[in-house]
């Protein structure tokens, strides 16, 4: 323990530029600014926070009675943030003294919580600055699928997976002279084979099974079927430790088997919507391959359940990618996997390849692609598929295949948003308008009032025209009259805003008063008093009042 005690005093003179934290906490403190506190530490490279010194030179010790169960402290610390942080107990003569010591982030990946990324400011912590944050996501993450196996060698890779590998990258390519290409070469032309050896990304496509499982047992895919969410052992089971190429039809095949078909009755056609769309489904194992992080020692998990697929890959989002910019950020974690897929065209766009399943959802008038239960550990995609409204798929099918084909996923995501009644990002405005000017969406109302609504030819289309009318709601002038003859009905007490909410409860704040401003304008109306206090009277004020 003198050792200790002499670290101790070591580290209670350090510089301000160390990257220690010293507080008094005599009698306690908040596990929440702990938190905090760990979290900027993390950001900054990592260090130590101390429990019961004092901040100003000269340091000393005084004590404190904070956190009396220190392995509690640590597994709360490591669920708030999932880093490891040590934490021990030094007994000074003068008191007891806690010692977090706090790891470095990794490379191009900030730490957060709750949603906030802490720096520290002084004696504070605040908010993580811009320019900050974007140098720690700029940082270059090495890209662990393009490092060389010194254990792999090419009789670890297996003929079948690398024909099928051929196959499709001559295929989309065009180029016939991959068909008669010698196995070296053409891996070496794809970057999955290097001077240096065998990389991981071959491994992962084209290996064998025994070679993955002496290599990287990890990576590997196990399906499962659920006819519930009860606990217990799955309906069926199957474990693919193999080369993606040599399952990847496989295990669609295993999922298509239960892939109920759902029917829509559109006049005397039936519309057959499958419960799990291919292409989407695809799409979302693609993503788990590639995006996924091979240095965690767990599988990727694809369940399936009746009405939903669950497709759990390990490690969070890549550095710089959150549920805000899945659709519109870049940032492959495993870029020499991503570029073998783009080679075979199983990957037509780069990037997060959200864009054709949230496409495919829409389109099917299933719910958005959720990922409620993501975290910093695994990337949790759920596909529902179950079919939400029959009317708004119809839509899509009056709408016709050449004009969806013109539709970007912005557009997609907007005519989701209106049919639902959805607030309308600013990102997508730009959008908006031209759904407007080509009459998919239609605006109604002026200024902070105005709103967005699917068109009225394609509702009546659909045989629907009365759903158009309740869905826009009644027109400007009819909305107007109704508020005006509740204001004459109250012509000695006045009307306040509450009551106006009954009388159009489709409308919002900004919408009834955008129309009361225009019946004051015509001078039909006046108003006496101002906020929540404002009661609106028939006629013009009077000239007493004015």
């Amino acid at each position: 323990m003198s050792e200790r005690i002499e670290q101790l005093k070591t580290w209670m003179q350090a510089g301000e530029n160390e990257h220690f934290e010293f507080k008094e906490a005599r009698t306690s403190f908040e596990f929440e600014k702990l938190v905090g506190y760990c979290v900027a530490l993390a950001n900054e490279g990592g260090g130590r926070i101390f429990l019961g010194i004092t901040d100003k030179k000269p340091r000393r010790v005084v004590g404190t009675l904070a956190f009396r169960t220190l392995g509690r402290t640590k597994n709360g610390l490591m669920n708030a943030i999932h880093l490891r942080i040590d934490a021990e107990q030094i007994d000074h003569t003068d008191g007891r003294v806690l010692v977090f010591k706090v790891p470095s982030r990794p490379i191009g990946l900030p730490i957060q919580y709750k949603g906030q990324y802490f720096m520290r400011s002084g004696d504070s912590l605040v908010p993580m600055l811009p320019d900050v944050l974007k140098r720690i996501l700029d940082e270059a993450e090495p890209d662990y699928s393009a490092e060389v196996c010194d254990k792999a060698t090419l009789d670890d890779l297996d003929l079948n997976a690398i024909d099928i590998f051929r196959a499709r990258w001559a295929k989309k390519s065009g180029n016939e002279r991959l068909k008669g290409m010698a196995v070296e070469q053409l891996l070496s032309d794809a970057e999955l084979v290097t001077n240096d050896g065998v990389t991981n990304a071959a491994l992962v496509l084209l290996g064998k099974s025994d070679a993955l499982s002496r290599c990287l047992s990890q990576a590997e895919v196990i399906f499962e079927y659920r006819s519930s969410d009860a606990t217990g052992p799955a309906q069926q089971r199957h474990e693919f430790r193999l080369g993606f190429f040599s399952f990847y039809d496989e295990l669609w095949k295993l999922i298509n088997l239960r892939n109920d078909m759902q029917h829509s009755q559109d006049g005397l056609f039936i519309l057959d919507i499958p419960t799990f769309n291919e292409e989407a489904v695809r799409e979302a194992i693609l993503n788990a391959i590639s995006h996924r992080d091979y240095r965690l020692g767990s599988s990727v998990f694809v369940r399936q359940y009746p009405l939903r697929l669950e497709i759990v890959s390990p490690g969070g989002f890549p550095p710089g990618i959150s549920l805000a910019n899945i659709l519109w950020e870049q940032a492959p974690r495993n870029r020499r996997i991503a570029e073998a897929f783009g080679r075979c065209g199983l990957v037509e766009r780069s990037g997060q390849g959200m864009n054709r399943i949230f496409e495919t959802c829409i389109k099917e008038s299933k719910p958005r692609p959720d990922f409620t239960n993501t975290d910093s550990d695994h990337v949790w995609l759920t596909l529902h598929g179950n079919v939400t409204n029959q009317e708004f798929l119809r839509f899509f099918e009056k709408l016709g295949r050449e004009r969806l084909e013109t539709f970007s996923t912005s557009d997609f995501l907007l005519v989701d948003l209106v049919s639902r009644g959805q607030k309308i990002p600013d990102r997508l405005k730009d959008s908006l308008f031209r759904l407007v000017e080509i009459g998919v969406i239609e605006k109604t109302g002026r200024g902070r009032g105005s709103q967005y609504v699917l068109s009225r030819k394609f509702y009546k289309h659909l045989g629907k025209a009365g759903t158009y009318t309740r869905r826009k709601g009644l027109d400007r002038d009819t909305n107007k009259a109704l508020l005006l003859k509740h204001i004459e009905g109250s012509p000695d007490t006045g009307s306040r805003m509450e009551e106006f909410y009954q009388v159009l409860p489709s409308h919002n704040r900004g919408q009834i008063q955008s129309l009361l401003r225009e019946l004051r304008d015509e001078g039909k109306i006046h108003v006496q008093g101002k906020t929540r206090g404002a009661k609106w009277y028939p006629g013009q004020i009077p000239l007493g009042l004015q």
